[in-house]
């Protein structure tokens, strides 16, 4: 007879592997459509082909614009980054009283709509001296706001986690100043909250389009701008395009988790 145990166990193996077809089943349906040459009324594709993704690679276009994509997102990645970590160590450590405050700010992304606060920025930037709607500077700016959740909540979570305070405290009573105590101390055991907090940035700006498209749309072609305007051309080009995006995001966070750990070890030596 079987235990308890063992049956909520296959309840959830079960549970799990009918969450992930569905998360799967779409991606999978996109492949086999990316490769796909003539696929009508039957189960799979009469016929297979690399036409689609030979076509999307002989396009400069694509090239460019996924290079425009991810040095933009890494820029304001890396500037949240650097403006958020230090400054959320400060309200955790030093300012709790400013945390409601800080909370307040971070989650208004969240309640502002995507095309309200891209209408905003083009009101606002679009003529006086800070002209700088179209520009990729004005891109940048909204990416900042747009990840703001989800660096301070991942920075903050990772600092509670570890007890930075207490930490902080034991690093300065063995005779290590401020600054040394958090870089020989407490980054190295937030580093992996930071680098969760840093792709997930990462992904959700790679993927964001409405914002994009209204604020510089017609002015930089990104590749999420690219896609949208090839969806119209070919279904199978275009799911040829999704497939090696969603290829590059997975091989870029692949290096960066690795990346993260050689650093974290370094820190830690």
């Amino acid at each position: 007879m079987e235990s308890p145990s063992r049956k909520a166990g296959w309840g959830h193996r079960s549970l799990m592997l009918l969450l992930m077809v569905y998360l799967l089943l779409p991606l999978l349906a996109t492949l086999i459509y990316a490769f796909a040459k003539e696929w009508q009324a039957t189960i799979l594709p009469e016929s297979w082909t690399l036409e689609w993704f030979g076509e999307m690679f002989q396009d400069t276009r694509f090239l460019d614009a996924l290079w425009k994509s991810f040095y933009l997102c890494l820029i304001s990645v890396a500037l949240c980054l650097a403006v958020m970590l230090p400054a959320v160590f400060i309200i955790t450590v030093y300012l709790p009283r400013l945390e409601s405050f800080m909370k307040g700010i971070v989650v208004l992304p969240y309640a502002v709509p995507g095309v309200v606060a891209a209408v905003g920025l083009i009101r606002a930037y679009s003529s006086g001296p800070l002209n700088i709607s179209g520009t990729a500077y004005i891109l940048i700016g909204a990416y900042f706001i747009v990840i703001l959740p989800y660096m301070y909540q991942g920075i903050r979570n990772s600092l509670l986690t570890v007890s930075a305070v207490e930490l902080l405290n034991a690093a300065e009573m063995l005779g290590a100043s401020r600054i040394k105590a958090f870089v020989g101390v407490i980054l190295p055991n937030i580093w992996p909250g930071v680098m969760t907090s840093t792709l997930l940035s990462f992904s959700v700006l790679f993927g964001e389009f409405v914002v994009t498209n209204m604020l510089v749309g017609g002015h930089i072609q990104t590749i999420q701008v690219y896609l949208a305007r090839r969806m119209n051309e070919s279904g199978h080009l275009a799911s040829a395009i999704a497939i090696s995006y969603f290829l590059f995001i997975l091989a870029l966070s692949m290096v960066l988790m690795k990346l993260g750990n050689k650093v974290n070890r370094g820190i830690s030596e």
